[in-house]
């Protein structure tokens, strides 16, 4: 999410997003246009203290979502970045949490946060009872930070009751993605149901259905469209990870990986490796006779050795030092290898086998080629599923 840096709290940096200026301006004016009008306020005061209730409600807000980062961090999890926005606050996480049980307390801390602001705004609206107007903005701040808590649990991604609804249903099944289709639909859901109250406030359709009066606004609305947003790209990248279950970055490599053995001539490595190659790649990854990696090989340096000398010089003799190279293991899950190759922005990972032996190379494209070779083969063999019975060879064995 774009936004402007203002700074770092905690070591996390802080950013605002283009959006909230406009929340920001819209809350102060209202906020300090009710001061005003029920207090017979005057001046610049009413909306200083509006502007005032403003930064106290995004620092509420601001809280919450320090309250996931700190979690979050306790478990050993980078947090990238906190961004304020129209709909709130969004704390971005290096990485997902280990355990169903982590992931549990990382999506509730942000709402114990606000629940405990509501009860501090309140206890000190109780015992110290401020003078109004300040009594009537503790306890708006106590009010709004119970319902940030409480509208967060709702159960559907992207919200914190969506995580957790997300984390019992890893638990139950064991798989995170499942977990993430499940909250993920719920998102959906609730997304229609505020896009629905929504536009039934605007255009004023019915005041209520099965004798339940409905509510909403045109908050309720753009709530709705963020929701139902959101929750579809979290569905896709779940349905995308249920594809990729049970795959491993062997599955994921280059059919024909940029491999070469050191003791072959440049003839045989010409004749084995490059000749007919569609890939044709500009460099080659040498193994030694054990398979372990030792060197690169760039195929334009074979010109500087003529093709009559190539049977008499080896692949060893013109190969360069390597810089390593990020490796992964071959029976790493492919989802853990996608979660690597953003983290280190490496553009390709080499697989070894538990030997140390090197047996080819993945990256992003070679991830998306295996998906579309396992999509093409899906849809060939429902197609071969559904032909008709007639259309049978006379030699099937498919009884008459």
């Amino acid at each position: 999410m774009n936004g402007i840096r203002v700074g770092n709290l905690f070591g996390i940096p802080f950013y605002i997003n283009p959006s909230w200026f406009l929340v920001f301006g819209l809350v102060t004016f209202l906020y300090g246009s009710d001061l005003s009008r029920f207090f017979n306020l005057s001046g610049p005061y009413p909306w200083i203290l509006g502007m005032v209730t403003a930064l106290l409600m995004f620092s509420s807000v601001l809280l919450h979502e320090l309250g996931h980062s700190f979690v979050a961090i306790r478990q050993g999890i980078e947090v990238k970045s906190i961004t304020l926005f129209i709909f709130g606050g969004l704390a971005s996480l290096g990485e997902e949490s280990k355990t169903p049980g982590d992931a549990f307390w990382v999506a509730i801390a942000g709402p114990l946060v606000s629940f405990m602001l509501f009860g501090m705004f309140t206890a000190i609206g109780i015992f110290a009872n401020p003078p109004q107007p300040y009594g009537t903005i503790v306890g708006l701040l106590a009010y709004i930070n119970l319902i940030l808590g409480a509208f967060n649990l709702i159960p559907g991604l992207p919200l914190d009751g969506g995580n957790i609804l997300k984390s019992i249903v890893w638990k139950i099944t064991g798989k995170s993605y499942r977990g993430v289709a499940f909250a993920s639909r719920f998102g959906q859901i609730f997304g229609w149901a505020g896009i629905l109250l929504g536009a039934n406030a605007l255009f004023g359709f019915t005041e209520s259905l099965f004798g339940v009066r409905l509510f909403g606004s045109t908050w309720t609305l753009l709530i709705g469209f963020f929701l139902l947003q959101n929750a579809g790209r979290t569905a896709q990248s779940a349905e995308i990870q249920e594809q990729m279950s049970g795959l491993t970055a062997e599955d994921a490599m280059y059919p024909n990986s940029p491999l070469a053995s050191a003791d072959l001539s440049l003839r045989e490595f010409a004749n084995n490796h490059v000749i007919g190659n569609e890939a044709n790649w500009k460099k080659y990854l040498v193994t030694d006779a054990d398979g372990k990696l030792i060197g690169q090989l760039e195929v334009d340096a074979m010109k500087t050795v003529p093709t009559s000398d190539w049977w008499d010089v080896s692949v060893r003799s013109l190969m360069e030092p390597i810089q390593s190279l990020p490796s992964v293991s071959a029976n790493e899950p492919l989802i853990d290898v996608i979660a690597r190759i953003e983290k280190e922005k490496s553009p390709a990972l080499i697989v070894q086998q538990d030997d140390g032996r090197v047996i080819g190379l993945v990256e992003r494209v070679s991830i998306m080629e295996m998906m579309q070779r396992r999509a093409a083969a899906e849809e060939e063999s429902s197609q071969q599923e559904q032909l008709p019975e007639e259309n049978a060879s006379e030699f099937s064995s498919t009884p008459k």
